[in-house]
């Protein structure tokens, strides 16, 4: 903590001395005096009743201050600006040399030194020395000290050549301090010492705010510091000073506190608070943040709760600010209990809480995820104190961060219903927490709240209205949204460029995903960062580009950005879409040396590679090592339900339990973890399982674009899928087609599977990839060659009205049989070690042993070396 920064004394006045620059009077036509001693102690008393008040926090624009100067010094002021560097000021004072008076000239001065201009105030002062109807006096001369002190230690020797100026009987309080103020503006505590001996050797005798000065100058003394000793005993000097006006006040004890806290002096802060209460001279809210830091640096924060108790107890109960510092420093180690126990405290020593006071509990809670604890302190705090914006700013990060993305807009709702008007801040905040849990529709409704509120969205608002739309695979409606903000003004960051180039990567757009980091690097300039890498090796990976999936983590890492689970775990799903073993092994270990426990995503991966590749015996050793993880409840689960082992109603509540904490990671983890289980229980053969675990999914609101029906089209769309994820999805919609051919006579036009969007569904390689080619082999696998792919479209295969109406009659002529549907949700056995079911001669990749004669299906590409 620096002693003497403008934070550490703007709680009460300035230790360098500012209020002897104070600022110009409201209204200059009041009357005005010449100088002499009457006036001279007139400024002295100003000067003393200026450092004892609280300065004001920021100051006023500049047009503001020259509002409040007199036409006089206002021109003054604009002569003087316009004068060339070696100009005559005399002209420049000729038209109105006698109706300015010293205080007008003070007026100037004020001014330049709020802009740093040094120079004009030399020349001026220089004029001024040489003329008989404005010679500076002893305010003048303390105002140019002041001036040439702020502009640092080479600019002294000019400041002493103005103090001697002044005649040694004119010299009184007012330059002594303002002298010693320059020295101890430019740490130099020692010479401001020596000053102040040297006023006392000359009969002049010290204000409070000569002894605040040095007293200030020699406690921010770093190199080396004074001894806190030292500085106790100028303050004994300062309260055993023969002038009864010369007493210690709250810039004084403010100082002396914020020194010990440096120096972690507990008890000479309780000394000093004992000290000044018996002075009458109440705390403020700086100085208790000082006791509390002082405490807190010695490590014994628990003494000041007592300390403030036994203020209480005597009539000087602390102010609500010092029990919010206290429980400030409790929560900044993690004492929540203690926390707590001030709130407590603070309530029973008759001191009201206020909204910042549950504010900081709010923000523990949600950081020691304790949300039921934030639910019912909110609940508490809304019959004590009104929440105001800042409140709800709060809960809507800690529920946001917390994965209640529904909660947070039920809160924002509650916050309107009250009254109180949101800011940019709580919108951002609202808008951020629909992006990740993909609540598009109410992200849009936030965003309409902004406009009609007059506000204009921010590149943080849009991004969040970005993500949420991605994760419904709303994909031109996101990049609209991205466009509009640039029209607008709001211009995209990197967060809103990754934004968007993840909603294209989740759904294997990878073109999309390029075309957006070059707007953004030649349109823009902005470079990429590791985020982007990850979405492009994302977007790789879904579009099948697996090698073009590998150059982008290697120059991520030429780009020296280190990778993250999420990182790695992309390379390892390119290896495992490829079939390599090998690769893959080496990668999952990587994994296990830089995060010691490898996710469920990364685990999964492995398990469907050792599937594919029929190497269950490497498989089971892994499933063994997933349930032996002590350090992870949610791996052993997993492991369990693969196996069979947790398929009765009381242990799937468990399994329920682990997917709820998925969904509370964000919509973007969540599709990642979904994808990889789905992918790991299709090849494992447990469909059952799989199609419950899909069903958690969309329930939560994942896959929004899987199911769609309309009278024209019954759509289904797995392009944002993972090869086992398409098939599970595939055969789960296979049985409700052939449900609604037995149930329904109006048949649409045409039922559609959607493999892939965007540019790619033009091409016609795209039939060789991964997850067409499987969901093509399956359809026709089950209904014989009824689906094919339309000219029109290369990313949907699709079966029209007329072999529906075929099917449908196929189904009646069954005579009602008991069909559960066309595909049999069923777990199988796990096989044996040495099993061959997916390797086998002339198999096809989803385990089959169909292959299609179509002759508008193209070979497979043969990937490249990895």
């Amino acid at each position: 903590m620096a002693l003497v920064s403008t934070t550490t004394v703007a709680s009460s006045s300035s230790y360098h001395c500012d209020p002897l620059f104070p600022p110009a009077p409201r209204s200059w036509c009041r009357p005005r005096s010449r100088g002499g001693g009457g006036c001279r102690r007139a400024r002295l008393s100003v000067l003393s009743a200026r450092l004892s008040a609280p300065t004001n926090s920021a100051s006023a624009s500049a047009a503001g201050e020259r509002d409040r100067y007199s036409y006089e010094v206002d021109s003054l002021i604009d002569r003087l600006s316009n004068l060339a560097p070696r100009g005559s000021i005399a002209k420049c004072l000729e038209t109105a040399r006698h109706r300015l008076t010293l205080q007008d000239f003070a007026a100037v001065y004020r001014e330049f030194s709020r802009r740093g201009d040094w120079q004009r105030s030399t020349r001026l002062f220089k004029y001024m020395q040489r003329q008989s109807w404005c010679r500076p006096d002893e305010h003048i001369h303390a105002i140019v000290i002041g001036v040439l002190g702020r502009q640092g230690p080479a600019l002294l020797d000019k400041c002493l050549e103005v103090f001697h100026d002044l005649p040694a009987e004119s010299r009184t309080a007012l330059s002594y301090t303002s002298l010693i103020a320059a020295y101890a503006r430019n740490a130099l505590h020692e010479e401001a010492r020596a000053l102040l001996d040297q006023m006392k050797a000359a009969g002049v005798a010290p204000t409070a705010a000569t002894y605040n000065t040095v007293l200030a100058a020699c406690a921010r003394a770093a190199d080396p510091p004074v001894p806190f000793d030292m500085l106790l005993g100028l303050f004994a000097e300062m309260r055993h000073d023969a002038s009864p006006t010369v007493r210690p006040d709250l810039t004084t004890y403010n100082t002396l506190l914020a020194a010990a806290a440096v120096r972690a002096l507990s008890d000479q802060s309780e000394m000093l608070l004992r000290t000044m209460l018996e002075a009458g001279v109440m705390p403020d809210t700086a100085s208790f943040r000082y006791i509390v830091d002082a405490f807190a640096n010695a490590g014994n924060l628990s003494h000041v709760a007592g300390l403030f108790g036994e203020m209480a107890d005597t009539g000087h109960t602390p102010d609500p600010s010092a029990y919010l510092g206290l429980m400030e420093a409790h929560t900044r180690i993690g004492a929540t209990a203690e926390a707590v126990a001030v709130l407590r405290q603070m309530q029973a020593d008759g001191c009201a809480p206020t909204a910042a006071t549950y504010r900081v509990l709010l923000d523990q809670y949600g950081k020691q995820g304790r949300f039921d604890g934030v639910r019912e302190l909110f609940r508490e705090m809304r019959t004590a104190v009104p929440p105001d914006t800042a409140t709800y700013n709060v809960l809507f990060n800690v529920f946001g961060d917390g994965g209640f993305f529904k909660e947070v807009v039920e809160l924002f709702h509650d916050m309107l219903r009250t009254g109180i008007e949101p800011d940019m801040e709580t919108c951002e905040g609202v808008l951020a927490a629909c992006g990740q849990g993909g609540l598009h529709q109410d992200a849009r409704e936030v965003l309409d709240y902004i406009t009609k509120e007059g506000m204009v969205p921010t590149a943080k608002a849009y991004t969040g209205l970005i993500e949420a739309l991605g994760h419904a695979a709303m994909y031109e409606e996101a990049y609209v949204a991205f466009n509009m903000m640039t029209e607008i003004g709001s211009l995209p960051t990197i967060e809103t460029y990754n934004s968007l180039a993840n909603v294209f990567a989740k759904g294997g757009l990878f073109q999309e995903a390029e075309a957006v980091f070059l707007r953004m690097t030649n349109g823009a300039g902005i470079q990429k960062n590791k985020d982007s890498f990850d979405a492009l090796i994302e977007a790789y990976c879904q579009g099948a580009q697996l090698d073009d999936a590998i150059k982008a983590y290697m120059e991520m890492r030429k780009s020296r950005f280190n990778p993250n689970e999420r990182s790695l775990e992309g390379v390892l799903n390119a290896y495992c879409i490829a079939g390599v073993i090998d690769e893959s092994k080496e990668q999952f270990e990587e994994i296990k040396t830089d995060m010691t426990v490898p996710s469920i995503i990364a685990y999964c991966m492995m398990l469907s590679l050792y599937a594919r590749n029929d190497s269950w015996a490497d498989a089971y050793d892994l499933l063994e090592e997933m349930k032996s993880n002590r350090d992870s409840n949610a791996h052993q689960v997993i492991a369990s339900m693969i196996k069979g082992e947790y398929d009765d109603s009381s242990n799937w509540q468990m399994v329920e339990y682990v997917l709820d904490s998925s969904n509370l990671e964000g919509c973007d983890y969540s599709l990642r973890f979904f994808n990889a289980l789905l992918d790991v229980l299709w090849w494992f053969g447990q469909k059952a399982r799989a199609e419950r675990v899909l069903d958690h999914a969309v329930n939560y609101g994942l896959f929004p674009e899987l199911f769609r029906d309309t009278k024209l089209v019954w759509s289904l769309d797995v392009h944002r899928m993972s090869v086992g994820g398409a098939l599970v999805a595939v055969a789960v919609w296979l049985n409700k087609l052939y449900a609604r051919l037995k149930a329904e006579k109006d048949l649409p036009q045409l039922a559609s599977v959607v493999v892939l969007r965007g540019k790619m569904e033009k091409s016609t390689i795209t039939r060789g990839l991964p997850i067409a080619k499987v969901v093509y082999s399956f359809l026709n696998d089950t209904l014989s060659s009824s689906f094919h792919y339309p000219k029109w479209n290369k990313g949907r295969i699709i079966c029209l009205k007329s072999q529906l109406k075929k099917l449908q009659a196929a189904i009646d002529s069954s005579n009602g049989a008991a069909t559960p549907g066309l595909v049999h949700m069923t777990d199988s056995r796990l096989p044996s070690p040495g099993s061959k079911i997916y390797t086998r001669e002339h198999q096809v990749e989803n385990g089959s042993a169909h292959s299609t004669t179509e002759s508008s299906v193209e070979e497979e590409p043969e990937l490249l070396a990895l």
